[in-house]
């Protein structure tokens, strides 16, 4: 998709992507893969440990996600960490998107996203569609603005991004990529800025 903007390496997944291999991920091009971690405080994804090691193992840099719902923000960030027990070149993020069933409010990501802070030292990503900007409206989030900003936008428009973040850092284009060692579509991500960057945002020296 030649028209999407920014560096086109990095794809997201979950336990409903069938991976056939690791290595072919990473001859494909891709170089980092965030991957569902968690979700509320007692679900995770059954196989987030063992494609961990697959894809450090073939030299993929590796990212975890929470997926938010409408429960203690701290309360999730916890169950999250204590699930991925991440490193210094884990990638962390929050999903936060429409959820009819638990929808996660602000103020529960606020607090997820600082309980991270205090755990770790650094703010996670802050993913989200439309919901986000629907959500925050005209109003600024001090706490999320020291996340990096994740949008969940398809097409080749450039992203939306909400008042609260001067710009984007990561943009899910397409749920619909195709990429060697996949069986089937998958999210794919851009990445705006250089190889080096990026490599800093992913904890990279």
């Amino acid at each position: 998709m030649s028209s999407v903007q920014g560096l086109n390496v990095v794809i997201d997944l979950s336990h409903f992507n069938a991976i056939t291999s690791f290595p072919e991920i990473k001859s494909a091009g891709i170089v980092g893969i965030i991957h569902k971690a968690t979700q509320a405080t007692n679900w995770s994804d059954p196989t987030y440990a063992d494609r961990k090691q697959q894809a450090t193992a073939a030299g993929l840099w590796w990212g975890a996600y929470h997926f938010g719902t409408n429960d203690d923000g701290a309360a999730q960030a916890q169950y999250f960490l204590s699930t991925v027990n991440p490193g210094p070149n884990d990638l962390l993020a929050l999903d936060f998107e429409e959820n009819p069933h638990s929808q996660m409010t602000i103020a529960q990501a606020e607090q997820f996203v600082t309980e991270v802070f205090n755990q770790t030292g650094r703010y996670p990503g802050f993913y989200s569609d439309a919901l986000a900007g629907k959500m925050l409206g005209n109003n600024k989030s001090a706490v999320l603005a020291n996340c990096w900003f994740w949008r969940a936008q398809y097409g080749s428009s450039a992203p939306i991004v909400p008042p609260t973040w001067s710009t984007w850092t990561m943009w899910q284009y397409t749920q619909s990529g195709s990429v060697n060692g996949i069986s089937a579509p998958c999210d794919r991500d851009t990445f705006n800025g250089t190889m080096d960057q990026l490599s800093q945002l992913w904890g990279n020296s």
